[in-house]
């Protein structure tokens, strides 16, 4: 089969491949998926650049995809399926190839209303946003949320979820959203960003900020939150260190909540995915924008488009 592989971090341009290797072998419990559809993330990116570590190395990258079960189960031969992973492209091979590997148990039905294309770039986006709003963060119907990055994929996926659970929902960002359905209210990324959020808060903040940069925006951040707000940060965006006014933090009784989805496997994403899948299906939630595919062979193109930061996702469809 054909893969995208890198044996060595470094720009993609210069370290990403297309080869033939091998067909993978399923051992037992696996089911074998031929990908129509895998979205290129920014977390791929930063993985062949050598950002993220734990990646070993040679490795087939890509974390979300779309396909057809061809090898396993005989109920599951002929199944259209998606999923994500914190191990894909890490520890296991990923979805960046004409064939992966997954285990069985992490096999979802993909929703009917939703195209390859379209499935494959929800894995990470909504995995890690309900991780973070839901599991982490606890929001409840009524409470406000704000959030930094609202235009990428986790933002977007962040405010739909804040809708459906019945949250006020503030987005932040550097320019407006391509879809603000979900936000109540929009607030340019500007020095008194805080001010604005308490503005429109009447003074309270917001009861939970999920900062989908991070680093650069952590001490806007934290001026959002509300008296025993929880602030969700997931990145580190600029710079790795901040300071943090320690008698505030305690005084207002807030919370600093670290999520990483790398932590989830493809099974336990695949929980994740089940629980978001009837949104998609009644239409709740809308997969985001598809800016650009990219067939494999040009796969290292794809990735200089995500590096780019494009006005939707990137997806390769081998």
């Amino acid at each position: 089969m054909r893969a995208l592989r890198f044996t060595r971090y470094g720009s993609p341009a210069d370290v990403l491949e297309v080869v033939d290797v091998t067909e993978p072998e399923l051992g037992g419990g696996d089911a074998l998926v031929s990908i129509r559809a895998a979205s290129v993330t920014p977390s791929d990116l930063k993985t062949v650049s050598g950002y993220i570590p734990g990646t070993s190395l040679p490795r087939v990258p890509g974390r979300d995809f779309a396909g057809v079960v061809v090898g396993g189960p005989h109920d599951w031969i002929g199944a259209e399926v998606w999923g994500t992973g914190g191990d894909l492209g890490y520890t296991r091979d990923g979805s960046h190839a004409e064939l992966v590997v997954v285990p069985v148990s992490a096999l979802i039905r993909k929703p009917d209303r939703l195209t390859f294309a379209e499935a494959s770039v929800i894995g990470v986006n909504f995995v890690v946003g309900w991780l973070g709003a839901v599991e982490t963060a606890q929001l409840e119907k009524g409470e406000t949320i704000a959030i930094f990055g609202v235009d990428g994929g986790v933002g977007s996926a962040v405010a739909q979820i804040g809708r459906v659970r019945g949250a006020r929902v503030i987005g932040i960002a550097r320019k407006p959203p391509l879809d603000d359905a979900a936000l109540d209210h929009f607030v340019l990324l500007h020095d008194d960003v805080a001010g604005e959020v308490r503005r429109l808060t009447r003074g309270a903040g917001a009861d939970v900020v999920y900062d989908a940069v991070g680093g650069v925006t952590t001490p806007s951040a934290l001026a959002c939150l509300a008296h025993k707000g929880r602030l969700v940060v997931i990145g580190s965006t600029g710079r790795r260190r901040v300071e943090i006014d320690l008698p505030d933090f305690y005084h207002r009784e807030v919370r600093m909540l670290g999520v990483d989805s790398r932590r989830l496997c493809a099974m336990q994403c695949g929980k994740r995915l089940a629980l978001v899948a009837s949104y998609l299906e009644s239409g709740d939630f809308r997969p985001p924008p598809i800016a650009f595919t990219f067939g494999l062979e040009l796969a290292g193109d794809a990735y200089e488009a995500v590096a780019k930061r494009p006005p939707g996702r990137v997806v390769i469809c081998p």
